[in-house]
């Protein structure tokens, strides 16, 4: 563990360890807003949440960590189903828009086969910062160029190819530059299975909410999709289609997922209250 962790349990309900990353939307000073009791390596009876940014060996990070004698809330498999689409994507198919992965950059023929363009490209964790350009193919021409800046883009080189169905959504903004259009889409964050935060997904720009009704068939499809996927710490991104429908975006998780246009207090807040009720059943 580095002299940079802070490892400590909140309202002694939920043990944390925690490194501040400089991302605003994802650090939180917890010991300014909770009663935080300090804990040492080996001295915690309950598994960790890590929010240490973004993980780049998890199996790796976490063996490491539990050699010092702390355990991660989620196993390597947990991770995995969480983060990977290849790995979540058959739970949840019927949520999702059709998505098919490739160890290598697929030729524009193979993409027909199962396609109609435009289609959706990405790395199995994640885009390129939300780049349109290098999100969105929208013919054979277009993904020759697109191919061409994949194979030297830093982001996504690493990962393997996921080609998506391209759905149009509900927009709630045109942005200047190559930034995705803001979509109608929100974060929801899943502790155990129950509903503990929900916001706006683009947190930046033009404010939007969902109405109460929007907001119950929006958690309904989101608690199918938390359900199958079941691990502990678990964030769900959902956006509605131009005819009304919501779908499942992305999943992730929750120890390396920023708060959005969530209030992390709130998220906290109910994190504990769950971990504290379930203590006196």
């Amino acid at each position: 563990m580095t002299p940079q962790n802070d490892l400590f349990v909140v309202e002694n309900a939920v043990s944390l360890l925690v490194q501040e990353t400089g991302v605003p939307i994802y650090d939180f000073n917890f010991r300014n807003w909770f009663a935080c009791q300090s804990l040492w390596p080996g001295h915690s009876t309950r598994k960790v949440i890590a929010r240490l940014g973004a993980f780049s060996d998890y199996a790796k990070q976490s063996d490491d960590l539990r050699s010092q004698g702390i355990e991660l809330i989620h196993s390597e498999q947990e991770h995995l189903r969480a983060t990977r689409l290849p790995v979540w994507y058959h739970l949840i198919a019927d949520l999702t828009p059709h998505s098919k992965w490739y160890s290598e950059l697929p030729t524009a023929n193979q993409i027909e086969e199962d396609f109609r363009w435009p289609v959706f490209i990405k790395g199995e964790r994640q885009t390129s910062l939300h780049s349109q350009s290098l999100s969105v193919a929208k013919s054979r021409e277009n993904y020759d160029w697109l191919i061409d800046q994949y194979a030297t883009d830093s982001i996504l080189r690493c990962q393997s190819v996921v080609v998506r169905e391209f759905i149009a959504l509900r927009r709630v903004e045109e942005v200047y530059g190559d930034r995705v259009p803001s979509s109608y889409e929100f974060r929801t964050f899943w502790w155990r299975g129950e509903l503990v935060g929900s916001g706006r997904y683009w947190y930046q720009g033009k404010d939007y909410e969902w109405t109460s009704n929007e907001k119950q068939a929006a958690i309904a499809v989101a608690d199918i999709a938390a359900k199958r996927i079941n691990i502990p710490f678990l964030v769900i991104d959902l956006a509605m289609t131009l005819d009304g429908q919501w779908i499942v975006i992305e999943c992730n998780d929750g120890q390396e997922s920023g708060y959005a246009g969530v209030s992390p207090i709130g998220l906290w807040q109910s994190i504990v209250a769950c971990e504290q009720r379930m203590r006196m059943d």
